[in-house]
């Protein structure tokens, strides 16, 4: 067995490739509302759970809306958490955004559906019609169309569950052609290896979730899995983290590192701080200006423009093969 190759730090790699990472106008804001999820999944790079108790305060979540107001480039909103449909003042979030013209995206575990909030035990079986009525499109991640691999990543149930909640979806025109309705599903691998090809696995989920239980959806989104925090650790108990880190450094791909998500989407924690993506956050990089932690008080186009994306060694699982992003692929 040959030794691990020692990773060299993510600029480097940039450098020698010729790569710039400069920042864009942002056109998303992605928001962590909350860490409490219905589920506790072993990937999972935010270490949701049920006992999770962390949510963003009524204060974040207006001056959230505020920048979203004054900031045209801003057209998607990437809601996210844990469970984001678990944060009380979830709904109001949604409709706010949805009145300033704003594309919503929910991050949802379809599970929560099925499950009664883990604190009020409220029931969400509302949320389908919710979706719909205030057409928010919705992004699940589905690990696999078989029910071992995804029960392995996500816990004993959640394969049924999901597709029941995936059927919910569809009654209400989620994934229907011509109905307008978003409905796309993300795969991450169930170990330490890289996603297949994206278009591949889209045709496979497609034709084997259609066959098997009559599911529809519109696109599959393949997302490297990312070397930190409860996938770190697995990877670090099993021996396993130098292999992974030499796989991803192996991989690197320049045209997907020119088109990080980092470039275009201001990720935003609970507590207000901003950062270069969810990644990022979970580490604790925070934006920051003359050694000042920005805020989303402190929110500021131009500001964000002149400051310097921060790297570290997990961007090499955003660069591997085709590319990952909360979007994706990307590139081929």
């Amino acid at each position: 067995m040959t030794d691990a190759v020692p990773i060299p730090k993510f600029e480097k790699t940039l450098s020698a490739h010729q790569i710039d990472l400069m920042r864009s106008a942002p056109q998303t804001l992605q928001l962590n509302i909350t860490k409490m999820c219905n589920q506790a999944c072993v990937h999972c790079h935010v270490d949701s759970s049920p006992r999770r108790k962390e949510q963003m305060s009524d204060d974040v979540l207006a001056q959230c809306l505020s920048v979203l107001k004054k900031t045209p480039s801003i057209t998607h909103v990437d809601i996210t958490g844990g469970a984001p449909e678990l944060h009380p003042k979830f709904r109001y979030l949604v409709e706010e955004a949805r009145a300033l013209g704003k594309t919503v995206l929910v991050r949802h575990n379809l599970t929560v559906t099925m499950d009664p909030h883990p604190k009020t035990k409220e029931s969400l079986s509302y949320l389908p019609e919710y979706f719909r009525d205030h057409q928010v499109e919705v992004v699940s991640s589905l690990p696999y169309y078989q029910e071992f691999f995804t029960d392995k990543q996500r816990g004993s149930g959640v394969f049924q569950k999901s597709i029941e909640s995936l059927r919910q979806l569809n009654a209400v025109g989620y994934g229907k052609p011509g109905s307008g309705l978003i409905l796309n599903l993300v795969y991450n691998p169930a170990g330490a290896f890289l996603p297949a090809p994206q278009a591949d696995l889209e045709r496979d989920y497609k034709k084997e979730l259609k066959a098997k239980f009559d599911i529809e959806f519109n696109s599959l989104f393949a997302i490297t899995n990312m070397p930190i925090h409860r996938f770190r650790f697995q990877l670090k108990k099993a021996g396993g983290y130098d292999p992974y880190m030499n796989k991803l450094l192996n991989a690197f791909n320049p045209s997907a590192a020119k088109s990080v998500m980092c470039r275009s989407i201001i990720s935003v924690s609970y507590d207000g701080f901003l950062y270069d993506c969810d990644f990022n956050q979970m580490l604790g990089m925070h934006i920051e200006n003359d050694a000042h932690r920005l805020s989303i008080a402190d929110f500021d186009v131009n500001t964000l423009l002149n400051l310097k994306i921060k790297t570290a060694e997990h961007c090499y699982g955003c660069t591997a093969g085709s590319g990952s992003s909360c979007g994706g692929n990307t590139a081929n």
